[in-house]
């Protein structure tokens, strides 16, 4: 490779690396702005009060039909004044760094289109949604 190339790859490659060290930084923020209010600034909810803890729990959410939908259709994420991307960006970030244990092989980060059509609906009971999920987990039979 020619000097010249081998400083345009590097230069490309601490690029990449700079945008995905901002995307961290700004999903990060984004949580404590957005979440952490809630879920807290560890992911760890307020089971008492209603707020579920996120932590090993979101992995588990991906394991069953319906858990990804689900984690991005959660009142706080349907009424977020963040715009798509953003969402996509913050769960790319999220749903490993409170669930890494628990992710499934193969996780696929969500993408901002998907994020928008997710957002266009939800389920009519939200809380009965959740509990036949948190059952179907339960299961000898899901993973």
């Amino acid at each position: 490779m020619r000097p010249a190339a081998l400083l345009l790859s590097g230069a490309l490659l601490a690029a990449g690396g700079a945008a995905a060290a901002g995307d961290e930084a700004r999903a990060r923020l984004q949580y404590l702005q957005h979440c952490s209010g809630c879920h807290l600034v560890d992911g760890s909810g307020s089971p008492t009060k209603g707020i579920p803890s996120m932590r090993g729990m979101l992995g588990r959410f991906l394991q069953v039909p319906g858990g990804r939908e689900f984690i991005v259709q959660v009142p706080g994420v349907m009424n977020s004044a963040l715009r798509d991307a953003d969402v996509a960006n913050l769960m790319n970030w999220l749903v490993p760094a409170v669930s890494a244990a628990t992710l499934p092989a193969g996780f696929q980060p969500y993408t901002a289109q998907e994020i928008a059509r997710l957002r266009s609906s939800r389920p009519a009971d939200i809380m009965a949604f959740r509990a036949r999920l948190v059952r179907e987990m339960k299961d000898p039979g899901t993973p």
